[in-house]
């Protein structure tokens, strides 16, 4: 029986296209459209390029999940072993993506050596919250504040130590 071929790999110029795309259909699926439209797809755009050719550190990383030829997600790991953006195309998830993206995640931190893992959810979405700790990560016990659309948003840490 033949399988897809998928997988998650570093980022690379040119993936920036539908990174960008990954991430406002999932700001669309959180925020609404009313505020995605309000955001220029440019900065967007140029904000992972960057962070794709250039990133700010070598802790910084880009990650995008394949399916074929097309990338389906994508996650930022910023240094301390932050999860910055974790995202799979609304048509692509629940296939693995997540886990392949998150599993490139814990495997760069334990590279560089780091002990610990965290990502961070929107209260209330609680498709990411399900997919963090079914992955092992628990509630970290804080809370940060944002500006969103309609006011303050409330993100809440998820972490995770890594053993040997």
């Amino acid at each position: 029986m033949p399988t897809a071929d998928v997988s998650a790999r570093p980022a690379v110029p040119g993936d920036e296209e539908a990174i960008a795309a990954i991430q406002l259909a999932a700001w669309h699926g959180l925020v609404g459209a009313a505020a995605v439209a309000q955001i220029p797809r440019d900065q967007v755009l140029a904000t992972w390029q960057a962070a794709v050719e250039s990133p700010p550190s070598r802790e910084h990383r880009v990650f995008v999940a394949t399916d074929g030829p097309h990338v389906v997600g994508f996650a930022a790991l910023g240094p301390a072993g932050e999860i910055v953006a974790l995202e799979v195309a609304p048509e692509h998830r629940r296939h693995g993506h997540g886990s392949r993206l998150l599993a490139a995640c814990v495997d760069t931190v334990r590279i560089q050596g780091g002990t610990s893992v965290r990502a961070w959810a929107l209260q209330g979405d609680d498709a990411r919250r399900a997919f963090l700790t079914g992955a092992g990560l628990g509630e970290g016990g804080v809370r940060r504040g944002m500006e969103g659309p309609d006011g303050e948003l409330t993100e809440v840490m998820y972490r995770a130590e890594l053993g040997d």
